[in-house]
């Protein structure tokens, strides 16, 4: 008995070559770069702005953006007890950065 599927009015798709699927096995082992698609000249790709500064970030590698000079003096300032921590500057950079974020106009 045979059964026979047909593709019900729709469009056939490509198959991919397994090299195990019957027909395939024996033009595959005539040439086995057959098998192996060419890529096409319109596959595009679009990298997200995330993705575009991961990319720039690795980039840089070891080109860190530290200053080493500044992140000493602070250190040293904080082991002699000279470092001053000015509150009312922190405090309205902190408010400024709030306002960025989209948060509300309290002042």
């Amino acid at each position: 008995m045979n059964t026979t599927i047909t593709n019900n009015g729709l469009p056939k798709l490509p198959q991919a070559g397994s090299g195990t699927g019957s027909g395939t096995s024996a033009n595959a082992a005539a040439s086995p770069e057959a098998s192996v698609a060419a890529p096409r000249s319109a596959d595009q790709l679009k990298l997200t702005d995330s993705a575009r500064a991961l990319q720039e970030v690795a980039r840089l590698g070891d080109a860190s953006p530290i200053d080493a000079k500044r992140v000493e003096q602070v250190r040293q300032a904080i082991a002699d007890g000279s470092y001053k921590v000015d509150a009312g500057k922190i405090a309205e950079r902190l408010l400024a950065m709030d306002q960025q974020l989209g948060g509300t106009d309290k002042a």
